[in-house]
């Protein structure tokens, strides 16, 4: 029974997250809900149940590290952190803001919790690799999650990061592919397939893991897995939806860069609520 009311908040909670990604796009006129709302879960079950971390201590040395690699979608990373009590929930609001710390990209000087400043892609593995290896280097027991988009996943810098992962045998590394299957342009197959990404990860020296990316138990289960392996990093594919949990952006991938109107914005609230 603990473990399923467990669950429930998780759940609870992605619905948070999700209303915070909402709120933020629609207040700032801009940014990218869809990919924002397709890690939403992965991200809940980050922040809330895996990642060893202290909102009171923010660069704490012994806490976990995310590396958000496809950081235009910091709206799901923010209303994380807004949840987690990094800063105030109204903070949501100022996203885009030219005044604000929240800008369209994390920045790891401006916002608390924010590991790593991300924005062009390809780039996040690598970031990660290095802070895994001091990790080790360090003697610490951090482990290191990145986030990579599947369309982001065309660039090649990913493959040579990734052959540095399997080498240096990165097994507190924990990546994490979105696979939503749409980017800006069309989906993966139309505009550069990087299918089959497991088999793909796999050759690379990967331990792979497929998982559903909206079932909360099976994300807790691909993190406890994950922790088990030895000698090698892991990837977590996580099959999800573009814009999930708002009924007009679902597998929509017009809705991978803009922001909703007054209608849409109410619209996708009461489903959220």
């Amino acid at each position: 029974m603990e473990k399923i009311t467990e669950i429930i908040k998780l759940q609870e909670m992605a619905k948070s997250v999700r209303r915070g990604i909402i709120e933020a796009v629609y207040r700032g006129k801009s940014g990218h809900p869809g990919g924002s709302l397709s890690i939403a879960d992965i991200m809940t079950v980050l922040y809330f149940n895996e990642m060893n971390i202290d909102e009171t201590n923010p660069n704490w040395e012994e806490r976990d590290r995310l590396v958000l690699s496809k950081g235009h979608c910091s709206p799901a990373l923010y209303s994380c952190l807004a949840q987690r009590g990094y800063f105030d929930i109204e903070e949501l609001q100022s996203f885009r803001d030219i005044e604000s710390k929240l800008q369209g990209h994390p920045d790891m000087n401006k916002v608390k919790g924010v590991d790593m400043t991300s924005g062009s892609l390809g780039q996040g593995l690598s970031v990660a690799n290095g802070m895994a290896i001091a990790g080790k280097l360090d003697n610490k027991q951090y482990r290191v999650y990145a986030i990579l988009g599947d369309g982001e996943i065309e660039e090649g810098q990913i493959w040579e990061a990734a052959m540095a992962s399997s080498k240096y045998k990165l097994d507190n590394l924990c990546v994490i592919v979105d696979n939503n299957n749409l980017q800006i342009d069309g989906t993966i197959e139309e505009v550069m397939s990087s299918y089959p990404i497991d088999e793909k990860f796999k050759k690379f020296g990967f331990e792979v893991l497929t998982i559903d990316g909206h079932n909360i138990s099976e994300i807790i289960q691909a993190f406890n897995k994950a922790k088990t392996i030895k000698e090698k990093p892991v990837c977590i594919v996580a099959k999800t939806t573009k814009g999930k949990g708002v009924s007009f952006m679902e597998n929509q991938a017009s809705w991978h860069g803009k922001a909703p109107n007054d209608e849409q914005y109410k619209q996708a609230m009461e489903e959220l609520n």
